[in-house]
């Protein structure tokens, strides 16, 4: 039996979504642009997605703009909130830590002139809103800091942050990438004060491809795709229907499963924790916050033998993010963890799905890899 617990990399897709991606594909397929009867019917199901990720997110309808994932989200996010604004200034602030998704974006704006911070976390992976206050500058314009991290699971106070902002009376933009918040910890774009946050639809149990931007009311970022000026004029490119109305119906069932879910995947990880202390030697714990993700390490041996002992069990986990495919994790590097910490850190992240019978099969799995795999001194 399959155990996959590298949900923090992607999901399986639910129930929910699969039938409704199926009705778009061979029901509702025509083009949501068409004024034709059949054209109105795949507008609806555009319609029905956007109010479902928007009841799921907690904002208006209007204030959700579809886009092809995560990637795309907080790239708009971030090119298009430094082009609005450099008329006040050219100074961002982010952190070490981010996804690559905002870190290469950010890497481009340096090249064309921005100035760009990059904070350091604190000891338990987040970035406090203290350390976001003294780097601020009258020509600060953007400030983009991740929710949840990928990672380490690790929780910033973005409500901090925007409300500093506000205080100091900051010009700035506030982007969170809550990518792996989303159905996941209760906030709405209002609880936590940004301006625009990015979400994605693989990672609560939909498919790949499709994702969202909040952009708050009354905020005119410019459009990042031009073309035939579809979500009213900010995204342009026929709107991927299938995946849009799976992402709405994986949103609604993943809002109204959060407040049973969550609180049990939390048990879940308390009790990996539990055994995985008892029973390992030297085990260290990386990060803390999310209830879904657990990075943990065992110096002395390899991350991807690990990941090999643990396969052979068709038990599935991962060293870090899915998308750094080997290299060194920039995030733990940020946390001055020694190499051998890093070198022998993974990642497990749980789902709505998972079941105890599979976390303890992971324990008895690192257990057993413990006594079996040559320990590097």
């Amino acid at each position: 039996m399959e155990i996959y617990l590298d949900n923090a990399a992607t999901t399986q897709v639910c129930p929910e979504a699969r039938d409704a991606a199926c009705e778009a594909m061979t029901v509702s397929f025509a083009n949501p642009s068409s004024t034709h009867t059949a054209g109105r019917r795949a507008k609806q199901l555009l319609d029905n997605a956007r109010t479902e990720i928007a009841g799921s997110l907690g904002c208006a309808a209007n204030e959700i703009y579809f886009t092809s994932g995560g990637t795309e989200s907080d790239n708009w996010a971030v090119f298009s909130g430094a082009e609005m604004s450099r008329r006040f200034g050219m100074h961002i602030i982010s952190s070490v830590t981010e996804h690559d998704a905002v870190r290469k974006p950010l890497e481009k704006l340096e090249r064309m002139g921005f100035e760009v911070t990059l904070l350091r976390p604190d000891q338990n992976g987040a970035v406090s809103p203290e350390a976001v206050g003294a780097a601020l500058r009258e020509d600060t314009v953007l400030v983009s800091l991740m929710l949840v991290n990928n990672e380490t699971g690790s929780v910033t106070d973005i409500a901090g942050v925007s409300k500093l902002l506000k205080a100091s009376g900051s010009r700035a933009l506030l982007h969170t990438d809550a990518v792996q918040g989303f159905c996941k910890l209760p906030f709405t774009p209002s609880s936590l004060g940004a301006d625009l946050v990015s979400v994605s639809g693989h990672k609560i149990h939909a498919p790949k491809g499709v994702g969202a931007l909040y952009i708050r009311n009354g905020l005119r970022l410019p459009p990042y795709l031009l073309g035939g000026g579809q979500e009213s004029g900010s995204r342009s490119g026929t709107e991927a229907i299938p995946a849009i109305a799976a992402f709405g119906a994986a949103a609604h069932a993943g809002h109204a499963a959060m407040a049973e879910a969550m609180p049990r995947i939390s048990l879940l990880r308390q009790h990996a924790i539990r055994r995985l202390t008892e029973e390992l030697k030297d085990v260290v714990l990386i990060g803390d916050g999310a209830p879904h993700i657990l990075c943990l390490s065992l110096p002395g041996y390899r991350s991807e033998v690990l990941m090999n002992y643990l396969e052979r069990r068709e038990i599935y986990v991962s060293r870090g993010s899915a998308c750094k495919k080997g290299r060194r994790s920039h995030v733990l590097e940020a946390l001055g963890l020694p190499a051998r910490v890093i070198d022998g850190a993974l990642r497990i992240s749980f789902s709505r799905f998972t079941t105890q019978e599979e976390v303890d099969a992971l324990c008895d799995g690192l257990a057993a890899a413990q006594k079996e795999l040559l320990f590097i001194r």
